[in-house]
């Protein structure tokens, strides 16, 4: 059967072609968004938030403060994951999509109003810390509609990692958007930065949230979920079915995300830490170098898509894991060089390796579930790795760091959550240029 047939009335070949081009573009277009907004926060985490609302902490305690307050965001993920899927898989992939952008930009725009500890005191870090559980809801629940909506327009088996990878560009294209915004009014506040400077990045996001509505207005439903309505099997409790039939593929997706999600956050949050208070490197430095890799990996991530649909997934997941684990040793050397050539590459390059994971990761993790269960059991599984992996990274690298005085403490932590990984997606089923869309048993 083809996908168009999912429909209740065949598209015409050019039309279909059309909506999958529409859902390619508004799933990157939104996810990068949600990823700006959510990114923003981790950048300006090390740079900002422990002066601001910890200001009578020693420099390295306040930073530890901040990102507890920032872990708060991962662990919110995958209940949003959960909501969203639930709602997902019983009313559509679109509806659920506009939800979560709505709340995810709101909440960004909120961060930008919050009085400071010199204002309310601690209520400030309080009402920080809301806010970022509420924007980590609306993030939890955006990533597996976003893969779904351009995976489930594919028009054969042959592409999905490619086109899976659309829609982690917003990962990347969003750090690159925060990283110029941070620098940009870093550079026009000045000494203003800590003042208001910070603010405006925050603020703008309720723009971006207006263009992002636009986009995802105008795209028509899966062919797969429509065909699920048509068939009338629409789960009364997805969330409870997918932990109930496919509890393997949810837990197993979760660890085979530690070497993506541990790595990816000390490389881009807990880097502003380490790169002003150890390395004293300026601020603007540091961003200039995540603008870089940023840029690098809008190439590399659908390439690697690329790759996987081509090799396999499992293949290029299992040699981004183990170049992971490698690399933060690399890593580590090259920024305490203090060499500011040296620290500079060793930052551009850190997202390669990860990249090789978080392009075929997608479609990885989203094949794996029967249609009527997808967008709960991917979201699950996805947003489960941001409480065990994402969230806790910076902490542990803060306090590794604190414990031992040596980034190679975390090099070491880094390669543990490489052999997680490793283990992990060897014991995943692989459906690359499978045909994934008839319902399990």
């Amino acid at each position: 059967m083809s996908v168009a047939t999912a429909l209740s009335g065949p598209l015409p070949e050019a039309e279909h072609r059309a909506q999958l081009r529409k859902a390619v573009i508004a799933s990157a277009i939104g996810t990068t968004i949600e990823w700006y907004d959510f990114l923003l926060y981790s950048t300006v985490t090390g740079l900002v938030f422990g002066k601001l609302f910890f200001p009578h902490s020693d420099p390295l305690v306040g930073v530890l403060e901040a990102f507890a307050i920032y872990t708060v965001g991962f662990i919110a993920r995958p209940i949003g994951g959960a909501l969203f899927g639930h709602f997902g898989d019983r009313i559509g992939r679109k509806a659920t999509l506009i939800a979560t952008l709505l709340i995810t930009g709101l909440a960004t725009f909120a961060v930008g109003l919050v009085p400071t500890y010199e204002s309310i005191g601690i209520w400030g870090a309080v009402v920080l810390t809301i806010i970022r559980f509420i924007q980590g809801i609306g993030v939890g629940g955006e990533w597996g509609g976003s893969v779904l909506l351009s995976m489930e327009w594919a028009r054969t088996n042959q592409h999905r990692g490619f086109i899976t990878s659309w829609p982690q560009l917003g990962g990347p294209a969003g750090l690159l958007l925060a990283n110029v915004a941070v620098l940009a009014f870093s550079a026009v506040s000045g000494d203003q930065f800590l003042v208001w400077g910070w603010r405006i990045p925050f603020l703008l996001s309720i723009i971006m949230v207006g263009v992002g509505l636009y986009i995802r207005l105008g795209i028509l439903e899966t062919p797969a979920f429509q065909k699920i309505l048509n068939e009338n099997r629409v789960e009364r409790a997805p969330v409870v079915e997918v932990l109930k039939r496919q509890p393997k593929q949810v837990f197993l997706s979760m660890f085979a995300r530690t070497a993506e999600q541990a790595p990816a956050y000390i490389y881009l949050a807990f880097v502003f830490a380490y790169g002003t208070q150890v390395l004293h490197q300026p601020r603007d430095f540091l961003l200039t170098a995540l603008i870089t890799a940023g840029v690098i990996s809008l190439f590399t991530i659908p390439i690697s898509g690329a790759l996987s649909d081509r090799y396999g997934r499992k293949r290029i997941y299992l040699i981004g894991s183990v170049l992971t684990g490698i690399f933060g040793f690399v890593y580590f050397a090259m920024l305490d060089t203090m060499v500011p050539g040296w620290i500079f590459l060793g930052i551009v390059l850190s997202f390669v390796p990860h990249d090789l994971m978080y392009g075929p990761q997608a479609a990885l993790i989203a094949e794996g579930f029967t249609p009527r269960l997808r967008y709960s059991g991917s979201s699950i599984g996805y947003q489960l790795a941001s409480v065990t992996a994402g969230g806790p990274a910076p902490l542990i690298a803060t306090a590794l760091f604190a414990a031992y005085r040596t980034g190679y403490a975390i090099a070491i932590y880094i390669a543990i959550c490489a052999i997680v990984s490793i283990i992990a997606t060897v014991m995943m089923p692989d459906h690359t240029n499978k045909d994934i869309s008839e319902e399990h048993a």
